[in-house]
């Protein structure tokens, strides 16, 4: 049987747990099981670095007050003795400075005779040697070597020829320390980790499960907005400011929300609009496709007639169908972004000529005012259409002397075009709808096509960074007017 998966807050907590107890476990190792090894590895590393500085400064006068220090502050045992072992100085933690200052009696000349140079006898103030010396001196001497270190069960051992100040020949530096035991101190060590771990351990319980808390409370909050989606009741409420991260979560659902909403209502329009507007050319196309195949087969002119309307229907309904598609792809951003710059006065120019070639012979006029060398950022296409649609909505509703004036002046930061009409004007109720999609009082009338001609110029607009806006006064005609910035 699957298992059910558990919730975020869950499994935060666990995980929070789980690291806990790693951390102490590997505290634990540290502390009480490798304990000892590490203290004798580190006290190793910090001796022969002591060893390589006083070689390094041997032959410094001061090299007495180094060995003082080095010996006090580190703990340890150091010698410096000529190649036979006579001892040349000595110093520990505790006595501080020591100079051999003695003469040999006959029986430390008979001992070192013998050979047994490690157990020659010295004044109270002076320290002997310890007895594996013997060990190192034979290396160095014997092997050629540099240096010699190594380790016993309770000491460590170092010892390297040096240059020592005030000594004719090469001397020998030998430094030793104690690898104390910590067992003693790994008991006491357990007891406060015991004491530590438990406080630690109830303290990491309460604290993951507040952190979980917090971190699952905005998580289930955006998980339950996130049930609905594009709804009407879609719930706008969330504390903000737990994470950047889910407050910009928090925003992304929001605005998938009201895109969601927006295009629910564009269907509900489109469903709405549309089908009327659809039924009119589809109504007449097949009314007088029957007309023809009843009535007027054999009237040559009746039927051209019929066909005209039906050929006038048809593309009717083409251009109704592409500005839906073009307002959708608009709506959706489904557009290429990479603008480029376009020349707007060579635009402009090129959209009133296709005017004037499609009026030619007509009664409808365009006057221009356009003005040279005005460059835009944004894609020609585009703007080209928008241009388009303000005239032909213009020539729509002009007035008798089926005049519109186009002009497209520009200073440093802005280009503005301006279309005008001079039909019957738009009422104030009305204008602040114009740019509206599907706002089809006039379009009723049978002068648009979809009511989607300006929502398309606006749309346009919004994308390219720039506004739209009209002017109108009853009676004497409208001028729509677009601005773009210049570049």
């Amino acid at each position: 049987m699957k298992r059910k998966p558990k919730s975020f807050k869950t499994k935060l907590w666990l995980y929070f747990i789980l690291f806990t107890a790693i951390i102490f476990t590997v505290l634990w190792l540290l502390q009480t099981v490798f304990l000892q090894n590490f203290y004798n590895e580190m006290l190793i590393s910090n001796t022969r670095k002591t060893a390589v500085m006083i070689a390094q400064n041997s032959n410094d006068e001061n090299i007495t007050s180094i060995i003082d220090t080095a010996s006090v502050n580190n703990s340890i045992l150091i010698y410096v003795t000529d190649t036979n072992g006579e001892v040349l100085y000595f110093s520990d933690e505790y006595n501080g400075m020591h100079k051999k200052e003695h003469i040999l009696t006959d029986e430390d000349e008979e001992e070192y005779k013998n050979g047994n140079r490690m157990r020659k006898k010295h004044s109270e103030n002076f320290r002997n040697l310890p007895d594996d010396f013997e060990y190192i001196l034979t290396k160095l001497n014997d092997n050629g070597n540099t240096e010699i270190e190594y380790t016993t069960e309770n000491f460590y051992n170092y010892g390297t020829y040096i240059d020592y100040y005030g000594a004719d020949k090469k001397a020998i530096l030998y430094v030793r320390t104690m690898l104390d035991p910590v067992g003693s101190a790994i008991a006491i060590i357990r007891i406060q980790l015991i004491w530590v771990t438990l406080f630690s351990l109830i303290a990491g319980f309460i604290l993951a499960w507040f952190i979980a808390r917090s971190f699952g409370r905005p998580v289930a909050q955006l998980s339950e907005k996130a049930k609905y989606l594009g709804e009407s009741h879609y719930p706008k409420e969330f504390r903000k400011g737990f994470c950047k991260e889910l407050d910009d979560l928090n925003h992304k659902l929001d605005n998938t929300s009201d895109k969601l909403i927006e295009a629910h209502n564009f269907q509900t329009e489109l469903l709405a609009n549309v089908s009327h507007d659809l039924r009119t050319p589809l109504t007449m196309i097949k009314g007088y496709a029957e007309l023809i195949g009843d009535t007027s087969w054999d009237d040559e002119e009746q039927c051209k007639a019929d066909v005209a309307v039906i050929i006038r229907e048809a593309d009717r309904l083409t251009e109704l169908v592409n500005e839906i598609l073009e307002y959708s792809e608009l709506k959706t951003g489904d557009i290429p972004h990479n603008f480029d710059r376009v020349n707007l006065s060579e635009l402009t120019v090129g959209v009133c000529r296709n005017f004037e070639d499609l009026y030619k012979g007509k009664e409808e006029t365009i006057e221009t005012e356009i003005e040279d060398g005005v460059y835009v950022s944004g894609i020609a296409g585009r703007l080209e259409r928008a241009i388009y649609n303000l005239i032909d909505n213009a020539f729509r509703y002009t007035d008798v002397s089926r005049k519109v004036t186009v002009r497209l002046v520009a200073d440093k930061a802005t280009a503005k075009i301006e279309v005008t009409d001079y039909g019957n004007g738009i009422p104030k109720a009305e204008a602040e709808h114009i740019w509206d999609r599907y706002y089809t009082f006039r379009q009723r009338k049978g002068r648009g096509v979809s009511g989607l001609g300006l929502a398309i110029v606006r749309q346009t607009v919004d994308i390219h960074k720039g506004s739209c806006s009209v002017q109108s006064e009853e009676g004497k005609g409208s001028t729509f007017c677009i601005e773009l910035p210049t570049c």
